[in-house]
Order: structure tokens, then C-alpha cells, then sequence
């Protein structure tokens, strides 16, 4: 993650190569502006209702973290749903069972449809032991960090992911790209109290 940023200006909508600066010059967008312009538009499905789609295939699950991707070419699916187009969107969620059992469950972010769902058979007895406690921490939900966060951003949500921060209270960390910029504010919003606790601009 990148330094943080002075919040960017207002500026236009962009043109297909480049952004408008707040005095009208053309700029060009980065490698991961371009990125975010050509996924996000492409992702029909918003990620609460993936999250949604995720929790309800593994019984008694709560999300832990969920993130709009590329699908890659040769990626596997289950049978009864074919795998995305290379290069198109899925999002790629981790819900975990009370006992802190975690589940990988990727969804197709233009039909909803599941695409694989697999259990993580790399957790030790500690790795769980900190998910359950994650979860048991959090007093708010992904919904209402999202909502916090796109309260003071507005724009397209494209990760959620419950942590813990450097002084260890139990955070909600909400990526938020603003379509008129093409750039990533990630939010740290604290899982108890409900505070933005920090905010950081990716403006590359």
C-alpha cells in the first residue's frame, strides 16, 4: 500500500486516455487507474450482494473479506458453474464458520453464480483462533463500514476486509474508487465504535 496522499481535487469525467484536471488539462491515467476503469464498470454485481451469495453457500458463515479481481486464465470452477472469461471480474470472498473456519468462495461478478467454493486446509489451530476472535470483536457489520466509508467517499465499494491495525483494535479496512478519478481511498473504520479511524488515498 502506498504512502498516503492528499485527497485528490475534483476533477471530470475521463476520456479514454486520460482523466480532466481541475484546470482542464488531459492527464494520463496510471497503470492502476486503467485498471480500476476498465473493472469496476465491468463488475454487475455489487459486493454486498457477492458477499451475500458467499455467506449463503458455507452454513452458519460470516464474511470476513471480500475484494473485486481478475479471473485468470485457467482458473478452476465447480461443475455447475462454468469459470468466467480470463480477465473478467469475480469477486474473490473469505467467510468463516464461528469456530473460525475459513472458506473460499469466488463469485462471478457479471452473473452472480458461484464459482468455486473450497475450505482453507492451510489453517493451524491459531490461524482460526484468530479469525473467531476477529468476528466475535466486530460489532459492526461490513454493510455499515461500508456505508461509513462511501459517507465520506463517495464511489464504487471494491473490497472489504475485517483486521486488526497496528494497535490492535479490530477494523473493517473498505476500499473505495471514485469514478470520476480512477482513485483508491481505503478507509480504516474501527469494528466497535464505528469511527473512520484512518483514510488513505492511492492516487497512482
Amino acid at each position: 500500500m502506498s504512502a498516503p496522499a492528499a485527497a485528490p481535487s475534483p476533477t471530470g469525467t475521463g476520456s479514454p486516455t486520460g482523466t480532466a484536471s481541475p484546470t482542464g488539462t488531459a492527464t494520463r491515467l496510471t497503470d492502476d487507474q486503467a485498471e480500476r476503469r476498465a473493472l469496476v464498470p465491468a463488475a454487475k454485481v455489487t459486493w454486498d450482494k457477492a458477499a451475500d451469495t458467499a455467506v449463503g453457500e458455507v452454513s452458519g458463515s460470516k464474511l470476513v473479506e471480500i475484494e473485486l479481481t481478475r479471473a485468470e486464465a485457467g482458473s478452476t470452477a465447480s461443475p455447475a458453474s462454468p469459470a468466467p472469461s480470463p480477465g473478467g471480474p469475480e469477486w474473490d470472498a473469505e467467510v468463516a464458520t464461528q469456530d473460525g473456519t475459513r472458506h473460499t468462495v469466488r463469485v462471478d461478478a457479471v452473473s452472480g453464480r458461484v464459482i468455486q467454493s473450497q475450505p482453507d486446509t492451510e489453517q493451524d489451530a491459531g490461524d482460526k483462533q484468530e479469525t473467531a476472535d476477529l468476528l466475535g470483536k466486530a460489532k459492526l457489520t461490513a454493510e455499515q463500514a461500508a456505508k461509513t466509508a462511501t459517507g465520506r467517499e463517495q464511489g464504487t465499494v471494491s473490497a472489504v476486509q475485517l483486521d486488526s491495525d497496528d494497535a490492535g483494535k479490530v477494523i473493517w479496512s473498505v476500499d473505495v474508487v471514485n469514478r470520476d478519478n480512477w482513485y483508491l481511498t481505503t478507509f480504516d473504520v474501527d469494528a466497535v465504535s464505528g469511527g473512520i479511524l484512518r483514510e488513505e488515498v492511492d492516487s497512482d
